[in-house]
C-alpha cells in the first residue's frame, strides 16, 4: 500500500512548516520518514546535505543523535528518572561525559523555567512542565532540525499556547528548522508555512 505519493518538499533552515491533514492522510507517516524512522521506498530524504536513507545501524543512530531533535504528543519521558536525568539521555548516548552532561542538561532546562524541577520525577512533573522536558530533551545535543508530532495535542489551551510560543522563541535562539504535524490550527498559523496532506500527497 503507497501511503505517501509525489511528495516533493523544501524546508529552508529556520523555517517553522506545519503539517494539517485530516486522520490518516499520512501526517506522521512523512514526519517519520524525514526523521529516519521510516526508510521510503523510493526517493530522497537529505537533511543538512546527508541523505539519511543510505545510512545505517550506527551511522544512522548517529545522524539522528547529532541533526534532529524529536517531540512527541505524550512526552516519552523515562518515569523512573529525574527531569535532569531525561534531559541528559542524548548527551550520554552521544558518549558526553556526565558532569558535562548534566550541565548541558541543566542548562536547557533552565532555559524552559524548570530550574526548581531538575530533581522531580514526570509523575510530579504537570503536563506542560513533562512537555517542555521533552522539549528540553530535544534540544540537548543542538540539532539542525526539531520534528514534532502534536506536540501540543495533550495539553490545555493555555499550555498549549505557551509551547507554541517556545517554539518562535527557540527558533530564533538556536537557529533551528521545525516540521510540526498538528491538528492546532492555532499553531498552524502561527507558523511560516502550512501544508495540508491528504491521501498522502501535499495540497
Amino acid at each position: 500500500m503507497q501511503i505517501l505519493k509525489g511528495i516533493d518538499l523544501f524546508v529552508p533552515e529556520k523555517e517553522i512548516l506545519c503539517i494539517t491533514g485530516e486522520s490518516g492522510a499520512g501526517k506522521s507517516t512523512l514526519l517519520h520518514t524525514v526523521g529516519s524512522l521510516i526508510k521510503p521506498d523510493s526517493g530522497t530524504v537529505n537533511i543538512d546535505g546527508i541523505e539519511s536513507a543510505q545510512l545505517r545501524g550506527n551511522e544512522l543512530a548517529k545522524f539522528r543523535n547529532e541533526k534532529l531533535g524529536f517531540i512527541f504528543q505524550f512526552h516519552q519521558l523515562i518515569a523512573e528518572l529525574t527531569a535532569l536525568e531525561n534531559a541528559m539521555m542524548p548527551l550520554l548516548i552521544a558518549g558526553v561525559d556526565s558532569k558535562a552532561a548534566k550541565t548541558q542538561a541543566r542548562e536547557r532546562l533552565e532555559y524552559f523555567g524548570l530550574g526548581e524541577r531538575l530533581e522531580h520525577k514526570p509523575s510530579q512533573l504537570s503536563g506542560g512542565e513533562q512537555q517542555r522536558v521533552s522539549i528540553a530533551r530535544a534540544l540537548a545535543r543542538n540539532p539542525k532540525v526539531i520534528l514534532a508530532d502534536e506536540p501540543s495535542g495533550n495539553l490545555d489551551s493555555k499550555n498549549a499556547k505557551l509551547i507554541h510560543e517556545w517554539f518562535l522563541k527557540m527558533r530564533d535562539d538556536f537557529n533551528l528548522t521545525f516540521v510540526i504535524v498538528t491538528h492546532n490550527l492555532e499553531l498552524a498559523q502561527m507558523a511560516d508555512r502550512r501544508i495540508v496532506l491528504s491521501d498522502g500527497q501535499i495540497h
